[in-house]
């Protein structure tokens, strides 16, 4: 149905190149110009400045939950002033001992303007949000929405 496209640029800017020492500092590059520094996680020797591929994927999660959940409350007529997530996503190993994300937690808070949703109603609309997202539907990750 359509393509997404990114590059990723790197470039050695240590002497040498052993695991210990070399960079990890890399680009993301999107079309249209827009870029985001990126770099491993502190913990495997990247820059704690940077974005890391585990963050970047837990924003995905995240941005794509909210982006659908708009999408319905518009279509249904329920007005949103203000979305904000305070995701969490967990590095742990399988059961083959590799690591990966396992699962990621959304923490939305949202402001509507006039009526909203909330209790079961809003729970619902997460459901339905999180079964229509299509990161979540692209991913092994668990998640889950806990709405503030």
């Amino acid at each position: 149905m359509s393509e997404h496209k990114a590059t990723i640029q790197w470039k050695r800017a240590t002497q040498g190149f052993d695991y210990d020492t070399y960079n990890r500092d890399h680009t993301m590059v999107f079309p249209g110009g827009q870029t985001l520094q990126a770099s491993a996680a502190p913990e495997f020797k990247g820059n704690a400045a940077h974005a890391n591929p585990e963050q970047a994927l837990v924003a995905a999660i995240a941005s794509c939950h909210m982006l659908t959940f708009l999408a319905l409350a518009a279509r249904k007529g329920i007005t949103i002033d203000q979305y904000t997530d305070d995701a969490v996503g967990f590095l742990e190993k399988n059961e083959d001992g590799k690591l990966f994300v396992s699962r990621v937690t959304l923490r939305p808070r949202i402001i509507f303007g006039g009526n909203g949703l909330s209790g079961e109603a809003l729970a619902k609309f997460h459901e339905r949000a999180h079964q229509h997202c299509f990161i979540a539907n692209s991913v092994l990750t668990r998640v889950k929405v806990e709405p503030l």
